[in-house]
C-alpha cells in the first residue's frame, strides 16, 4: 500500500474520532458512503433488544445518523468518556483500539466497555465500520431486571 493511502486514512481516522467526540449524528455520517458494511460484534439474537436499540446491523449514511443518535439518547451525556488508545492504519484500513465509559440511561448504570474498531476508507468515506466491543458489560448496564 503506499504511504499517501495511510496518510490519507489516518487524517479519515481522526476526522472520525473527532467528529465522534462532538457528539452531532449527521456531521458524523457525512463520513460514511451511501451504501457500506457495518456490523457490531453482538450474538445475532441480541440485534434488536429494545434497550439497546443501536446494536444492529447497518448499510447506509442514514443508518450511521441513526446509529450515533439512538447511542446518545440512550446515554447519559455528562457521563461519556472514550479513550482511544491507539489507532494502527494499513492503507484503507484502520484498526482503533481503546475503552468507552458510560452510563446507561435507563438504569442509570455505569459501564466500562474494551473496543476495537476495524474501518475502511474509500475516496475518504468510511464503507466498512466493524465495532468488537465487551458486550456484556453493555448488556447488563442495560439490563433492568438485573438488580
Amino acid at each position: 500500500m503506499s504511504t499517501t493511502a495511510t496518510a490519507n486514512t489516518h487524517a479519515a481516522v481522526e476526522e472520525l474520532l473527532r467528529r465522534i467526540g462532538e457528539g452531532d449524528p449527521e456531521r458524523i455520517a457525512e463520513l460514511y458512503a451511501d451504501r457500506g458494511d457495518w456490523k457490531l460484534s453482538w450474538p445475532q439474537a441480541e440485534h434488536g433488544r429494545a434497550a439497546t436499540p443501536w446494536i444492529r446491523h447497518r448499510s447506509t449514511r442514514a443508518d450511521a445518523a441513526a446509529h450515533y443518535r439512538e447511542i446518545a439518547e440512550h446515554h447519559v451525556p455528562e457521563q461519556v468518556a472514550t479513550e482511544i488508545e491507539r489507532v494502527l492504519v494499513d492503507g484503507n484500513d484502520a484498526v482503533v483500539l481503546g475503552e468507552i465509559r458510560q452510563t446507561a440511561r435507563p438504569t442509570g448504570r455505569a459501564y466500562r466497555a474494551r473496543f476495537a474498531m476495524h474501518l475502511t476508507f474509500e475516496d475518504g468515506l468510511v464503507t466498512r465500520h466493524h465495532v468488537y466491543e465487551d458486550s456484556l458489560a453493555v448488556a447488563e448496564a442495560f439490563d433492568a431486571d438485573d438488580r
